[in-house]
């Protein structure tokens, strides 16, 4: 069996969020993936009800022993993690992510600190924000905030590009070798979306145009395609950008156009990896 990566995220049989949005794009990049589920819903929460439970803690750690005895620790080039239902599951991710670098220093961690977003605020339990800021941000290789989530990580208003610089700057001197922040909507920029990915060799921006479509799962497969590109291009962080962000939207834009509230990751998948429409990233430094 080849290198994979240890994915710890939610997980839901009808739809796509948690890790039903990100191991699918991951295996079409080419990787194998050994995904841990945190959360075992019938459908994501968006629709109002859905069934299912969270997955004690003791069972994802029981888990995740047994992919260590399997050797999966040994050979894990990434700890992915997503949306956390409790703290004591970031304990969790955090003591994988120690033990995998012990056997491979190498070895990435992919953080995407779920917290909220700008039309809902903080929808998270209690303490998650104070752990992803103090604790698992100044751990992570890569990090994906949204919006939202890098103001409350800098501890600061966005209100321009400028704004969203300084912060993704800020951001990454805790620690992280690159951050994307996705979902930017500035003033400046009215009717388009921005991804930015800064890192200490430079800053780069890419603008799409704004779909008419709220879809749940997104940030999960744009953290999965931000993974797939920078392994892919060797830790190049502006082909990274420019990638993952064609696929994302080309993503959107199939589901978009075939009507549908869930992701079309199926129906889409040669988009991933070759989008019809490529955006090209502008070096803001």
């Amino acid at each position: 069996m080849q290198d994979g990566v240890i994915s710890i995220q939610s997980h839901v049989a009808f739809g796509h969020v948690g890790n039903s949005a990100a191991v699918f794009p991951l295996q079409r990049l080419g990787h194998e993936v050994w995904p841990v589920n945190t959360v075992l819903f019938s459908n994501h929460t968006g629709y109002g009800a859905w069934r299912g439970r969270v997955m004690p803690i003791e069972t994802v750690r029981e888990v995740l022993a047994g992919v260590e005895e399997r050797g999966g620790f040994d050979r894990a080039k990434a700890v992915l993690s997503g949306y956390l239902g409790s703290a004591d599951l970031g304990e969790a991710v955090l003591e994988t992510v120690a033990l995998v670098r012990a056997r491979r220093p190498d070895a990435l961690f992919v953080c995407d600190p779920v917290m909220g977003d700008k039309d809902r605020g903080f929808f998270v339990a209690e303490g998650i924000p104070a752990f992803f800021k103090h604790e698992a941000v100044p751990k992570a290789d890569i990090i994906t905030p949204n919006q939202f989530e890098l103001a409350y990580l800098a501890a600061t208003e966005l209100q321009s590009l400028a704004d969203v610089l300084a912060a993704a700057r800020r951001v990454r001197e805790m620690g992280p070798r690159l951050v994307m922040v996705t979902s930017l909507e500035l003033d400046e920029r009215p009717g388009e979306l921005g991804i930015l990915a800064e890192t200490a060799a430079g800053t780069w921006v890419v603008w799409t145009p704004r779909l008419a479509i709220q879809l749940n799962g997104t940030g999960d497969a744009f953290t999965a395609l931000t993974l797939a590109w920078w392994l892919a291009t060797e830790g190049d962080a502006a082909r990274t950008l420019e990638a993952a962000a064609s696929a994302m939207f080309a993503l959107v834009e199939a589901t978009l156009a075939a009507g549908e509230r869930e992701l079309v990751l199926v129906a889409a998948q040669d988009r991933l990896a070759a989008p019809p429409r490529r955006f090209v990233a502008q070096r803001l430094r």
